[in-house]
């Protein structure tokens, strides 16, 4: 076979580049491994349901501008719901606390909330004056630097309580970041807080659909009608170069797949494994192989009755518990309100904690959680679940990381990278997927003589933290 592209990888990244180039006048291939498209964020029928069920289940953000851009081509972008009323619920035994955007000037706009939680004093919450300055100054360049140190060192050497670190900081680490403050790198933390208090608005979506009708399957159709080529169960065992460019792929069945240019949108293990062994030791991939993965385990619990009206909520991180975030997608799938009863989906996030734990242990334990938060739960029944056990959500932002994040463009020509682990500047997400996907496509277009600007940047700082910003950079 032979493509002006290639795309290896049909996750997220890979899609939003093959509908990208679908009307460039260049023949696009997408070649994927498994059987479905959608990567880390892929959906199926659940066989005894006959639901359809994601992977794990995902969060929206309206800062998503790319994921939101990429929907909106794929005309699905109303199929978010977004929460209302709130930000987010956070619970700690039976003690609710409800995390709202105020009507003050950010930074203080979450300050009331935090000061409704019931162990948090003013002493925690300005415990952070000295990380909230540095977060309303904050660059790429102080991100990088950042990056020696774990978070956990940061908050202490800034004089952040004990008290807060516990509630506040590694609830919101392990939960966006996917690991635990110690083992997270101080700049990617630093990067996710500097937009939590620089915004005047921001809300957190869920999609009504599964994951797949929202941008797998429409996706699809599009790269179908422009002519593009799918390959499903289709493993790569290595890449192959002449004279420094890139000439084709080689497949686990012995066919080769050439084309001018290759965009390598797979994980950085995945990438590892294609790799001939002379280009391991190139700059950048020789710091991609020390990428590490953060498994998490994804729990489906159908009940048979429902359960209350909330849609989403997390759990103050705490060691010794399994599951952070529990979902209700009785109350957020379309068509799904009138059921008899709820079924909740629930992340285990850096699940290390659930290696030893059969599927049996896991559900019994996820219902206690349940139950903590919904009293309803203790009068009701599990007639179904589903545990996916999950090796990598995305990889550990672990100190050192984000200065290996690698840049789209690789010394091998001709070959491009795409992921949410590249250099984005965000956090490894479905945004910066689609971000990674749309920067190699503009590197085609303008290697086509044709520049298109796709990237959307982030928005800048608002309010207080704002003028901060434009006048404490650096």
């Amino acid at each position: 076979m032979q493509f002006d592209i290639v795309i290896v990888g049909g996750g997220i990244a890979g899609l939003a580049c093959a509908v990208a180039l679908r009307d460039s006048g260049l023949q696009v291939g997408v070649v994927e491994a498994s059987s479905t498209l959608g990567g880390r964020a892929c959906s199926w029928t659940d066989r005894h349901s006959g639901d359809d069920v994601d992977l794990g289940p995902h969060i929206i953000l309206t800062e998503y501008r790319n994921m939101l851009a990429f929907l909106e081509l794929l005309g699905t972008r109303d199929r978010i719901v977004w929460e209302t009323g709130r930000l987010l619920r956070l619970r700690e035994g039976q003690h609710v606390t409800d995390m709202r955007l105020h009507a003050l000037s950010p930074p203080l706009h979450l300050m009331p909330s935090f000061a409704t939680a019931e162990r948090i004093g003013w002493a925690d919450i300005l415990s952070c004056r000295r990380v909230l300055c540095m977060a309303m100054r904050l660059t790429e360049a102080q991100v990088r630097r950042l990056d020696r140190k774990s978070a956990l060192e940061l908050l202490r050497h800034c004089g952040v309580t004990s008290h807060f670190i516990e509630w506040f900081w590694a609830t919101a680490c392990i939960s966006v970041l996917n690991v635990p403050l110690e083992r997270c790198s101080a700049g990617a933390l630093m990067r996710v807080f500097a937009q939590l208090v620089g915004l005047k608005e921001y809300a957190i979506g869920f999609a009504d659909v599964a994951l797949a009708e929202l941008f797998v399957s429409p996706a699809i159709r599009k790269l179908e009608r422009a002519g593009s080529v799918i390959h499903l169960d289709a493993r790569v065992v290595r890449m192959v170069a002449e004279n420094g460019r890139f000439q084709y792929i080689a497949l686990e069945g012995g066919e080769r797949v050439a084309a001018r240019i290759c965009v390598a949108a797979v994980t950085p293990q995945s990438l590892m494994s294609m790799l001939p062994d002379g280009w391991r030791q190139m700059r950048p991939f020789m710091s991609v192989g020390g990428f590490e993965p953060s498994p998490y385990v994804s729990c489906y619990l159908w009940f048979d009755r429902k359960l209350g009206d909330e849609r989403f909520w997390a759990r103050i991180w705490n060691p010794a518990d399994l599951n952070t975030d529990f979902y209700d997608l009785s109350n957020i799938r379309c068509g799904w309100s009138d059921r008899h009863g709820s079924v909740i989906a629930s992340n285990i996030i850096y699940s290390h904690r659930a290696d030893s734990l059969s599927d049996e242990q896991i559900v019994a334990t996820t219902v206690r959680e349940i139950q903590q938060a919904l009293p309803a739960a203790e009068r009701a029944s599990v007639r179904h679940a589903v545990v996916n056990r999950i090796p990598m959500a995305i990889p550990c932002p672990t100190p050192g990381s984000e200065r290996n994040r690698p840049a789209t463009r690789t010394p091998i020509e001709g070959l491009l990278l795409a992921g949410d682990w590249t250099d984005t500047a965000l956090p490894a997400s479905m945004e910066s997927a689609v971000h990674s996907g749309w920067a190699a496509a503009e590197a085609i277009f303008r290697w086509q003589g044709a520049p298109r600007s796709l990237v959307l940047p982030k928005r800048a700082p608002e309010g207080i933290a704002g003028w901060v910003h434009r006048h404490g950079a650096g």
